[in-house]
């Protein structure tokens, strides 16, 4: 994401998976044990076998679903962010809230989450994947930045919604403002992660909701 002008995804913390009661096909078992090893070695560091070992598969099930590791990848990447941005969307549309309040009130639950952890870790899979391969990868760097372009058309919406409603001025240029924010988010992160400690995400929440305080 450094380099070239990619924009961040807004990241959610993963929705749990250890329900026994929860049972996932063969497809959807490949994608989430194998994006798990993936996160932790990259992209390069992870080859088919270990995907299929994670998965408890046979190798050739895993080619019956992908037809390389490129090609799990880029489906990994929507396997993981698409259900994180439908929550993210459902969360800046709530009509219980004004739309700057939304905004605001979804970041202090992340903020709340991070801070229960003793030792806040956050493990970025797209962050990992765009360092690696979004050049190299055509069909990855696609897919990595039309979720970045998704995630930051949700927040943009919500905030067009804001300045309708009088909570920004008339001026804003909401796009740009959404771009900065997740820059600036996905930068916090990056301190959280290095400093292993929640205070980075203290400072966001507090200057975001100065940011949209309403004019």
């Amino acid at each position: 994401m450094l380099g070239e002008a990619r924009r961040p995804v807004i990241c959610l913390p993963p929705m749990s998976t250890s329900n026994p009661n929860i049972r996932l096909d063969k497809r959807d078992l490949i994608l989430t044990k194998g994006s798990e090893v993936m996160i932790r070695r990259g992209y390069n560091g992870t080859g088919v076998q270990e995907i299929v070992q994670a998965a408890g598969i046979p190798k050739g099930s895993f080619y019956h679903y992908f037809a390389s590791k490129e090609d799990f990848a880029v489906h990994a990447l929507e396997h993981i962010y698409g259900p994180r941005l439908q929550r993210y969307a459902l969360a800046l549309s709530n009509p219980a809230l004004s739309p700057s309040q939304r905004i605001v009130s979804f970041y202090r639950d992340l903020l709340s989450h991070f801070s229960r952890q003793e030792k806040p870790q956050y493990h970025c899979f797209i962050g990992s994947l765009s360092f690696e391969m979004a050049e190299p990868s055509q069909p990855i760097g696609e897919q990595v930045e039309s979720i970045l372009q998704r995630s930051v058309d949700i927040l943009a919406q919500c905030l067009t919604e804001a300045r309708e409603a009088g909570e920004l001025s008339a001026g804003t240029d909401c796009v740009e403002l959404a771009e900065f924010i997740a820059n600036a988010w996905e930068g916090t992160l990056m301190r959280m992660k290095a400093g292993a400690n929640a205070a980075p995400l203290g400072v966001f929440v507090h200057q975001l909701e100065r940011l949209l305080t309403p004019v």
